[in-house]
């Protein structure tokens, strides 16, 4: 670990690149200084054995408002790092996996393949209402955004009729910088508000919902409903629905791979998993608070430190993944972070990667000849979000 101070994120000028900085970081200094937005200094691990293992240690876990952590974001920014629903929802030990194993009773490989049709059925009719309007269209609104709320909100039993509502509310609870506490604090109460008000009404008319089943857990309060409730909409569709827009983007900017794709559909699950290893605008990342000393790259990182994991920069290292610079959409296997790692590991990836799936074998089949209607270099970024993704896809056929 150098003395140098790298701010982080780590800026980039392109919407699909990498900072140059993660290759340096991973080869010369794996355990990094950084300084988050709002000032405070965090240690950044950039290697996928580092990232991998720090995920993986059960002892640590995301930082609490009890722990003296790092702040991601200044007193009047952070949304979901400032919101109440951090210290709602149980974060570590058994608590966490009881709450855990509730929920992934909804996301079985069984339920899955249940629900792949109808999300199929879905894309045929965005992407027919977006080819009906004519070219160019805009992928990222006519299909990568309404298809993962439909589908989340069917599985919460909400209507997707508010899906503006919670796009919005979902956008502040994510920001770094882009709204001020204000605003943030209000969107929370509007959106908890009307979750209890959905709550309530699912103990009246229960359904076959995920929130009508979590009910009937004695250990689910109230405010522990309301949590997971609006946990599980800004997860299930913010980042799934940018992750739509960059992995068509990534696949549409070398030509040749939406050839190969198109010339044999099998390829679509590999290359859900190379686009999910290559993106390189995930996000932040994620944190840990470590409670003892560890050791890490031959670094002593000592206890009260806050450590943000690079899933991205993780899944470039050269030492894991042969031409790892490379979009090789047949790679297998492919063992890359994108959804994390050991008990925190993302809850919903059967979900993204059924959506993602189905999206892509869609869109290869209806629209063979889709291609990028702006140059690679003109996609723009959505800058100030935890998560990654561009402001939008301009397509045509």
């Amino acid at each position: 670990m150098t003395e140098e101070l790298v701010r982080y994120p780590i800026p980039t000028q392109s919407a699909l690149e990498p900072p140059e900085d993660w290759a340096r970081l991973r080869a010369q200094c794996p355990v990094a200084r950084v300084q988050l937005p709002s000032g405070d200094e965090a240690l950044l691990v950039t290697r996928y054995d580092d990232v991998r293992q720090v995920l993986s240690d059960r002892r640590f876990t995301r930082p609490t408002p009890d722990d003296n952590a790092a702040r991601v974001a200044d007193v009047e920014s952070g949304g979901v790092f400032n919101s109440e629903i951090a210290t709602i929802l149980p974060q570590h030990g058994e608590a966490h996996t009881r709450w855990r194993r509730m929920i992934g009773k909804w996301f079985t490989i069984r339920r899955m393949n249940e629900l792949r049709p109808a999300v199929e059925a879905m894309a045929e009719q965005l992407i027919d209402d977006m080819v009906a309007k004519g070219a160019p269209a805009d992928l990222k609104a006519s299909l990568g955004f309404p298809l993962p709320v439909w589908v989340i909100c069917d599985m919460l039993g909400v209507p997707d009729a508010d899906r503006d509502r919670f796009a919005r509310w979902s956008d502040m609870l994510l920001s770094m910088t882009k709204f001020t506490q204000e605003e943030m604090t209000a969107a929370q109460v509007e959106f908890g508000t009307y979750m209890a008000a959905h709550i309530a009404a699912k103990r009246e008319h229960p359904g076959d919902d995920l929130l009508s089943a979590l009910i009937e857990e004695p250990e689910m309060t109230d405010l522990t409903l309301i949590a997971t409730g609006i946990a599980l909409l800004v997860a299930g569709h913010e980042t799934t629905a940018n992750m739509i827009g960059k992995m068509v983007a990534m696949l549409l900017a070398d030509r040749r791979r939406w050839e190969q794709l198109v010339a044999d559909p099998d390829l679509v699950r590999p290359a859900v998993e190379e686009a999910l290893r290559m993106d390189a605008n995930a996000g932040f990342g994620m944190l840990r608070y470590l409670t003892e000393d560890v050791e890490i790259a031959g670094t002593v990182l000592p206890s009260g430190t806050t450590a943000v994991c690079s899933m991205a920069a993780a899944n470039r290292d050269e030492k894991v993944f042969g031409n790892a610079a490379e979009m090789d959409i047949r790679r297998s296997p492919n063992p890359h972070l994108a959804f994390g790692a050991g008990a925190h590991s993302c809850i919903g990836q059967p979900l993204a990667r059924t959506e993602l799936q189905a999206v892509l074998d869609v869109l290869v089949r209806k629209l063979p000849s889709l291609e990028l209607a702006v140059d690679v270099d003109d996609l723009r970024r959505i800058e100030g979000l935890v998560v990654g993704g561009l402001k939008e896809l301009p397509v045509r056929w």
